[in-house]
């Protein structure tokens, strides 16, 4: 079966297609259904490449294919083919699983869009972008598919582009990744001058068995993947387009946050974990720290934020965080481990949260929900299994994968497992405010109707009624089935890894063969494990708790918590886009002039001095074989009485 690996990204490409071309024909609904149906397929081809893999020794499980020859151009010679191994297929089963789904919710979602089609060629591409950067056989094929996702995230985040914010978001996401393309690239670069190859097994080969790299190299290596990957995966600075890329209608904020592109930067160290052991220890414990920083620097902003989608992209940005602690400290089945539970239970609760959106006629301010429960009982019901799942409550998944994260902090440093720990506790408290402010407590969307009443008296009387005479409402079907399916994942994904013995890690023993043996082992005693995993569940505990006790039982002043320093992320993106307009501006004004005047007034100024050469020596070129023949014996005749001179007469 792992010669079908080819269609995995085959049918969202032709779902491109066909929609790009038949796409107002088809309509609405129809363009969304084949959207939908070409992504089910990918999903189908993975899970047959999965059983057919599945059904192998581990040493068996790797499959590689090439279509054609793509770039022959010579020492560079790269094919358009797939590989299809244990971390490869988890990333397209989940991808294209989870992408499925948010297919489907978006028929409902995007009914009546007057872009109703071209919003899915947007996402069909997005899907394939994301399957060729997963399932390709070397670095350029990853590369294709990691610019693809960036241009898609270009198209979805600003594809209501009508709306200034809308549109500068989606420039923002574009621009901010392209730093992160440059470490990609120079990766790319150095790998190739010092291996000859950009395929991920003539690399891995000539790392592990001839020591091609040396460690100052590989070092270099890494660093420049780490700042692609956190270009990608939204680390500390580079996380800045991510808050903003909830711009988008809310099915794009699921498929960049959860299933797609954020998963790249954290797929592809994992995916390079040979050249990171190769490394310099200093290398992936920058890898650590700074996701440790970030892990705690976005559930900071988190904890103000009250746009409830805002809350849920500051919480992805800190899950990535968590990801790259477990990278950074060689225990990269927990980072992939929590990759699949956060792509379960974060598309879980943006489609969540699009579905409150929708109930509540498009408003996204959570001072404005309230009581929510009893009206949208089944977006509730399935919001609260990802919220308990995202907290770290057991037996969902996300205590399981985040215990795991947890416990490489421990393994690594015991500080860092604090701060961590403190991180965890954060992310149970502002997703517990998150949920108490929607779903429970006293309705506040009747006060605010009644509040900005008075606003509007000047409106005739049928916008007025239009714009207050509303009640929240549960979504359709084709929005809450999705929610239900992925409230199933999301209580039962944390079955992939269980720690109670080796039989039970059945993620562990899956993806063992893509590691090299470079999986870092765990020194804790199954004693200390057992205290670790306490401490975590009664930290989350603590985190509900106090959300209870200051947004339930209202005993503390919200205010003291939701402080404006937090509210605009400790003022780090504001202070970007200062800069960035004020004195970056007249530095990029002066680069911008440097180039014009001085780098191409060389290159030109050359061309203009040899082209004056050239016009004053065609002057000498008459054409006449006399005068050629004369040039000829007087410079014969100069040439002799040179000698003559020489010989002394």
């Amino acid at each position: 079966m792992e010669n079908l690996v080819w269609l995995i990204p085959t049918f969202p490409l032709l779902g491109f297609v066909l929609i790009l071309l038949f796409g107002r024909r088809l309509g609405e609904p129809n363009a969304g259904w084949l959207a939908t149906t070409m992504v089910t397929g990918s999903f189908i081809s993975s899970l047959c490449v999965f059983l057919g893999m599945a059904g192998k020794n581990s040493e068996e499980r790797a499959y590689e294919i090439t279509l054609f020859e793509w770039i022959p151009s010579g020492e560079l010679n790269i094919g358009l083919g797939f590989l299809a191994d244990p971390l490869s297929i988890t990333m397209a089963l989940f991808i294209t699983g989870v992408s499925a789904l948010i297919h489907m919710y978006a028929i409902g979602y995007m009914h009546g869009d007057p872009n109703f089609s071209k919003f899915f060629i947007y996402l069909n591409l997005f899907v394939f972008s994301m399957l060729m950067l997963v399932l390709g056989d070397n670095l350029l094929i990853t590369f294709l598919g990691w610019e693809g996702v960036g241009a898609c995230s270009y198209f979805l985040i600003s594809f209501w582009h009508q709306d200034p914010a809308n549109a500068s978001a989606g420039k923002k996401a574009f621009v901010t990744n392209r730093v992160g393309d440059w470490g990609f690239m120079v990766a790319m670069f150095l790998l190739f001058f010092n291996i000859g190859s950009l395929k991920y097994s003539d690399i891995f080969s000539s790392v592990i068995q001839v020591d091609a790299l040396t460690q100052t190299t590989a070092t270099a290596v890494v660093v420049m993947l780490f700042i692609g990957a956190a270009g990608k995966s939204a680390q500390f600075p580079l996380y800045l387009w991510l808050p903003d890329a909830m711009a988008g209608p809310t099915p794009v904020s699921a498929l960049i946050h959860a299933a797609t592109m954020v998963t790249s930067g954290v797929y592809l160290l994992t995916r390079m974990n040979p050249v990171l052991a190769e490394a310099a220890g200093w290398s992936t414990d920058l890898i650590w720290i700074i996701g440790l920083f970030t892990a705690l620097f976005a559930a900071t902003a988190a904890v103000a934020q009250n746009d409830i989608k805002k809350v849920l992209a500051y919480s992805t940005v800190s899950q990535l965080g968590f990801m790259f602690v477990a990278v950074g400290s060689g225990l990269y089945v927990a980072a992939i481990f929590h990759m699949i539970t956060h792509a379960f239970f974060k598309a879980l609760l943006f489609l969540g949260a699009g579905s409150v959106i929708h109930g509540m006629h498009e408003e996204q301010d959570m001072r404005k929900y309230g009581a929510l429960k009893k009206v949208m009982p089944i977006t509730a019901g399935t919001f609260i299994i990802g919220w308990l799942a995202i907290s770290g409550i057991p037996p969902f998944s996300g205590f399981w994968s985040k215990d795991e994260v947890l416990l490489a902090a421990w393994n690594e440093n015991k500080v860092a497992w604090v701060l961590l720990l403190i991180a965890a506790i954060m992310t149970a408290f502002y997703m517990s405010r998150l949920v108490f402010m929607t779903f429970f407590g006293e309705k506040r969307w009747g006060e605010y109707e009644t509040e900005n009443h008075e606003q509007d008296e000047q409106l005739s009387s049928s916008e007025s009624e239009e714009r207050h005479t509303f009640d929240p409402h549960e979504s359709p079907v084709l929005m809450w089935f999705p929610l239900v399916a992925l409230a199933g994942l999301a209580a039962a994904a944390g079955i992939l890894n269980l720690p109670f013995s080796h039989d039970t890690k059945f993620l562990e023993k899956w993806l063992e063969p893509i590691l090299f043996g470079n999986e870092v082992h765990i020194l804790a005693s199954t004693s200390t494990k057992w205290l670790l995993a306490v401490i975590a569940i009664t930290g989350a505990t603590i985190g509900v708790l106090s959300a209870s006790y200051v947004y339930l039982k209202n005993r503390v002043n919200p205010t003291q918590i939701e402080l404006p320093i937090l509210q605009d992320a400790w003022k780090f993106d504001r202070s970007v886009t200062t800069f960035m307009g004020g004195p970056g501006r007249k530095v990029f004004d002066w680069i911008t002039w440097f180039d014009r005047t001085v780098i191409d007034g060389a290159v030109n100024g050359a061309g203009k001095l040899t082209q004056g050469i050239g016009i004053r020596l065609k002057t000498t070129q008459t054409g006449l074989i006399r005068t050629y023949a004369l040039g000829m014996v007087i410079g014969a005749v100069a040439i002799i009485a040179y000698f003559v001179s020489r010989m002394g007469f």
